[in-house]
């Protein structure tokens, strides 16, 4: 069958599930009630003000990871000319497999979704109390050969499914293969035959059919057997003559390796490629395994290299000027999966993620990829618009909806400016039909949404919800006594109910995916906002194998189809929108210190120290360094004078170990160059450009400075991660 992307959002696949927990809290707290004007005729809503939202174009030639610092999973990726395209899982959302468009691997944009609607039964369309959730369409693989693009992707319980275009744009022509491919990847050798690689530890081979919907007869065999290294999510390339299979590990934790052969049919030898590297982020909140007494009992964070939240699963793609760089994805706890880009450092014969001197550690701010003319003049955008005033005759095309829709129960025309939900009947937010939702937005994010009441009927209910696994919500709904506030966390089971005169509601949500809290807050006016009840913790879990998303729900627990909610608009606010934080203090002095033990960094001697914060020491022009620019996002530091030493330059020397970070005179370039690296938590760290590794202040030792770190520790108490402060007076 043929599928076409449509403008708007279009249908989903999807599932229903647990009910609400037991345990209801009542609270006779009344909201204020406005003026008798403003219940009759409300003030017009001003203009959204223009959207800032996440870029990882830092503007001075550099970027920052994540490309987006929203979900992005299972992500394949290939250059077309001077052309890069890149695609992802989306499991029972719908629309499905984002087709996305670059020049310079940092700036994207959405062309599309090859997979319309993806309907194989009740349970995409959340009915007769069945779901898919965390099935659907997952681990796709993106290739371009014979003038046409080629997207192969799973789907639980059925074959493989492939998706076909001569436009990325669409339309996609959709085919079910007659195999089943788990985690495939898909080579076209350039002598014309079409491999296919699929499995979990033990990698099996076969030949595809000319027309690639079925394995030549005799052709499949183990391709890499068990115990060899390898785990899943394999990226199939052929380089300059040899087989290269970019693949995933996930035992103990996760990491990258590589096979190569000389043949496309082995032997295979098989390196580590990328490890260890969680960008200073450590294991968030996990589910542990539930019971009667508690469904949901979370597992606290552990600051280690746990699970998967290092770089992992990713594959390789060249530039039109030379150079080679590596995307991976690392689950980044409850805000979802995140997509990272790194450099890529071919030693040997095997592409290490990361830079030489320090292989298979990726940096979280590097230069840009040279691209060459075509993606020079490429300006910092934005990769996704996030908001929508449902003003347009179509919907924002990043919304997806939770399952399959009933087209005929949502509209944009029915009142111009809004966009309305007719509600079904549904046992739970869980389990609502025609919920629309969007990936939630770090590192720190707060959805609003304003919302008209006056077509609910009894049994009704809408609001806005974070879509998870356990869910929580802040709504309204319509009950025998008029109208009320609900705010519903499946984790806890525990229902806030407050009486509610207005006809209108603004409702948000102050999501911090840094400490993975979340607090709902209301308006009626929208200018005062209050919290409705505790915050709420946000988990990651493998139940609907995606993070956090923002949605927009109504629903009728009554059993039948009630009335309709109307959403006047949606808006997110980010207040830490871009990878570089805050700007780089150039020409300022600052003082730099380690959170892991408070020391300060001075000019001891003209050797860099870190000493106690109370110390004489850490007083006047010592624990002070001028911020002078190198360019490209590039600093070198000027002390302002020392302990029996003068001032100079910081300077990496020799083997950069301890006592080797000396001030100075300064030598070469590199020595006295570093890469400033924002951390995003009001931290940095400093690489050395002579071996791309990291200024380190050993914690708790009363030792010197060294410049070997291969990078942050989860935890970040390795000394590696610095606070900086402009110097008050100069």
């Amino acid at each position: 069958m043929r599928t076409c992307f449509m403008p708007h959002v279009a249908p989903l696949s999807g599932a229903g599930r647990r009910r609400l927990l037991a345990g209801t809290l009542l609270v006779a707290s009344l909201l204020p009630r406005p003026a008798l004007s403003q219940r009759r005729a409300a003030a017009p809503t001003p203009p959204a003000a223009p959207e800032r939202t996440w870029t990882a174009d830092n503007g001075n030639s550099t970027f920052t990871n994540p490309l987006f610092y929203d979900e992005f999973s299972d992500p394949d990726m290939i250059r077309v000319g001077n052309d890069f395209y890149l695609t992802g899982t989306t499991m029972h959302a719908m629309p499905g497999l984002p087709v996305l468009h670059s020049k310079d691997l940092v700036n994207w944009e959405l062309l599309g979704y090859a997979a319309d609607r993806l309907d194989f039964g009740p349970a995409y369309r959340l009915e007769a109390g069945k779901s898919v959730y965390g099935q659907g369409i997952w681990a796709p693989s993106f290739r371009y050969a014979n003038g046409k693009f080629h997207i192969f992707t799973n789907v639980n319980g059925r074959k493989t499914q492939l998706y076909t275009a001569t436009n990325p744009a669409g339309p996609w022509t959709h085919t079910e293969l007659k195999q089943s491919f788990h985690d495939l990847s898909v080579l076209f050798d350039d002598d014309g035959r079409v491999y296919v690689i699929w499995g979990y530890d033990e990698i099996h081979i076969a030949e595809l059919t000319a027309d690639l919907t079925d394995m030549r007869p005799g052709s499949e065999r183990v391709l890499i057997p068990k115990g060899s290294g390898v785990g899943e999510g394999s990226h199939f390339y052929k380089i300059n003559g040899k087989y290269i299979i970019t693949n995933t590990n996930y035992d103990p934790v996760g990491y990258m390796v590589c096979a190569r052969a000389d043949q496309v049919g082995g032997p295979y030898e098989v390196a580590v490629i990328s490890a260890e590297e969680t960008l200073g982020t450590g294991l968030g909140y996990r589910l542990g395994r539930g019971t009667q007494v508690a469904a949901f009992p979370l597992v606290p964070p552990a600051r280690t290299f746990a699970g998967a939240n290092p770089l992992h699963q990713g594959g390789l793609v060249q530039t039109p000027a030379g150079e080679w760089w590596g995307f991976s994805m690392m689950d980044h706890n409850s805000v979802g999966r995140l997509l990272c880009l790194s450099p890529v450092t071919w030693t040997g014969g095997w592409p290490y993620f990361g830079l030489p001197g320090n292989l298979k550690r990726s940096p979280q701010t590097w230069l840009k990829p040279d691209v060459g003319p075509a993606g020079a003049a490429v300006a910092p955008r934005a990769p996704f618009r996030r908001g929508d005033e449902f003003s347009g005759p179509s919907l924002n095309p990043l919304w997806q909806w939770n399952h399959l829709p009933d087209d005929a129960r949502w509209s944009l025309r029915e009142r111009r400016g809004y966009l309305r939900l007719h509600t079904l009947p549904a046992p739970d937010f869980w389990q609502a039909r025609n919920s629309l939702t969007q990936r939630a937005i770090g590192p720190e994010s707060t959805p609003t949404t304003v919302l008209d009441l006056r077509g609910l009927k009894p049994g009704d209910v809408a609001g806005l919800a974070l879509l998870n696994y356990p869910y929580a919500w802040l709504g309204v709904a319509r009950t025998a006594q008029g109208l009320e506030v609900q705010q519903v966390d499946q984790r806890t089971g525990r229902t806030l109910r407050q009486p509610l005169r207005a006809s209108k509601v603004w409702l948000r949500a102050r999501c911090n995916f840094d400490t993975e809290q979340a607090q709902f807050e209301l308006s009626t006016d929208g200018q005062a906002y209050r919290p409705v009840g505790d915050a709420v913790t946000m988990v990651f879990q493998l139940r609907t194998f995606q993070g956090v998303r923002y949605a927009l729900f109504a629903y009728n627990t009554l059993g039948a189809a009630g009335g309709y909610a109307d959403f006047d608009r949606f808006a997110v606010a980010e207040p830490r929108a871009n990878g570089q934080g805050a700007a780089i203090p150039l020409g300022q002095l600052i003082t730099l210190s380690s959170p892991a033990d408070s020391t300060v960094l001075i000019n001891w001697r003209g050797y860099l120290r870190p000493v106690p914060l109370g110390s004489p020491l850490a007083q006047g022009a010592a624990a002070q360094f001028r911020v002078l620019d190198r360019g490209q996002g590039r600093v070198a530091l000027e002390s302002a004078g020392g302990t029996e030493s003068a001032g100079g330059l910081v300077t990496v020397e020799r083997l950069a170990g301890m006592g080797e970070v000396r001030i100075g005179p300064g030598g070469s370039p590199e020595a006295t160059t570093f890469q400033w690296q924002d951390m995003q938590r009001g931290d940095l760290m400093l690489m050395s450009l002579t071996n791309h590794r990291y200024l380190l202040a050993p914690p708790r030792t009363g030792s010197l400075c060294a410049a070997d770190a291969p990078g942050a520790t989860p935890s970040r108490d390795n000394g590696t991660c610095l606070r900086w402060q402009v110097v008050a007076s100069q």
